[in-house]
């Protein structure tokens, strides 16, 4: 089956909706969702939850795809989703803008990204042209890949910028993500010129931590991140910039002061330092200590795919099967699992089910890695009509990979060498 598609989802949770089986029917919506946010799976989970009165739940759910899609018709075209937001709305406790912000602390720090989302929803109906919570509001999308939603709201949030100096970092954001670095960074210097800011530092270490490799370029974006930290905001941000600093840090060999930058970012509850911290103890040979770093934010971030993918580089080759199996459980899109599996399947010489594990990957998700692994399979096994055949779908991926080219220039030799 192609994961990509949800509708063998949506119908057997349907299915089971109509045998009765409520939790079931959750649960079978609830694996694409983790995976594949869409506007039509939450609405499933919505009516679902309606009729198991989660009220709560529904809302959640509903917020959520009206972040989406802010003009959603449900219920087959004839009910807005804002009209079925103040039905649901009376059926659940009331909150005020500085409870939606604990909430929000809450959901971010437990990466419930969908939560986070509704919590974000619910303020800005509260408060419209708060630049703020839309530039907070891409963040989210932009971690759940809804790009054209995610650019949606940054530019609302730059349209929304009370002053000048938050209005050019949101116009930086979008500079950046449609590929144009340089003009992003001009427009951090320019805010910063008007004003030290927070998210100005920020805007500009991020962006040269993206497009700098050496040394004195990673010192200067240290420096950068440092005075971000210096400038007022809030616990979600600061742990972002900490766990940046530290990230930065390790790049420089500095592994003691990634470790302290990790430890204060757990201190304000951004969960995904865990993940820094683990790579740290990596490199310091503490396997043990980065495995159960890694456990921790799993027990913090449930059925987080890539948390149970990176734990399973500091665990042995059985934990690491198993943890790799519930990544591909939980987010059948990953494609490291299926590599891992193939290169495990090879080493225990059963190179026919190794091939047929990489194919799965390879017919949703046809990528570079994924062809030069299985046309190096097939040139270990001599079959050198496929290793050709992954070789030419590789090079049309990109026709400089050199390692593609020289197992390429093999195969074709070896072809060229067999009678006619």
């Amino acid at each position: 089956m192609d994961p990509t598609l949800s509708y063998p989802y949506k119908y057997r949770a349907i299915s089971l909706m109509e045998e009765d089986k409520i939790g079931a029917a959750v649960s079978e919506i609830n694996k694409i969702i983790g995976f594949k946010v869409s506007p039509d799976c939450l609405e499933l989970r919505a009516w679902f939850l309606i009729a198991m009165e989660d009220y709560e739940g529904a809302l959640t759910d509903v917020r959520a795809l009206l972040t989406l899609d802010p003009q959603y018709m449900m219920f087959h075209g004839k009910l807005h989703g804002d009209q079925l937001v103040e039905l649901l709305r009376h059926n659940v406790q009331q909150c005020s803008q500085a409870d939606c912000w604990m909430q929000l602390y809450d959901r971010w720090s437990s990466v419930d990204d969908i939560g986070s989302l509704a919590v974000v929803h619910h303020m800005l109906a509260n408060d419209p042209g708060k630049s703020l919570l839309r530039f907070r509001q891409s963040l989210l999308l932009l971690r759940l890949n809804c790009h054209k939603a995610a650019m949606r709201s940054l530019r609302m949030a730059r349209n929304h910028a009370t002053s000048e100096h938050e209005r050019l970092v949101y116009e930086g954001w979008i500079l950046y993500d449609t590929g144009y670095r340089e003009e992003a960074i001009a427009k951090a210097e320019e805010s910063i010129s008007i004003q030290r800011s927070f998210e100005a530092f920020f805007l500009k270490a991020y962006v040269l931590s993206e497009t700098t490799t050496d040394n004195e370029s990673s010192f200067y974006v240290i420096q950068l991140l440092e005075e971000a930290l210096r400038c007022p905001s809030d616990g979600l941000r600061k742990g972002q910039a900490l766990s940046n600093l530290a990230s930065i840090y390790v790049d420089v060999d500095k592994l003691d002061h990634a470790v302290d930058c990790y430890m204060n970012a757990l201190n304000i509850k951004h969960t995904r330092a865990h993940q820094g911290l683990a790579r740290v103890y990596h490199l310091k040979n503490m396997r043990k200590a980065a495995y159960d770093e890694m456990t921790k934010l799993i027990e913090k971030a449930r059925y987080n795919a890539s948390a149970y993918e990176k734990r399973s580089e500091y665990c042995d080759r059985d934990m690491a099967k198993s943890d790799l199996s519930m990544a591909t459980r939980l987010d059948p899109l990953r494609t490291y699992p299926y590599r891992y599996r193939a290169a495990v399947l090879m080493d225990d010489h059963k190179e026919a089910e190794a091939i047929a594990e990489l194919t799965k990957a390879i017919a949703f998700k046809p990528d570079l890695q994924l062809l030069h692994l299985r046309a190096a399979f097939h040139d270990s096994m001599g079959d050198y009509k496929s290793t050709l055949q992954d070789c030419e779908a590789a090079l049309c991926l990109d026709p400089k990979h050199a390692d593609t080219l020289e197992l390429y220039q093999k195969a074709k030799k070896w072809a060229e060498e067999q009678p006619k």
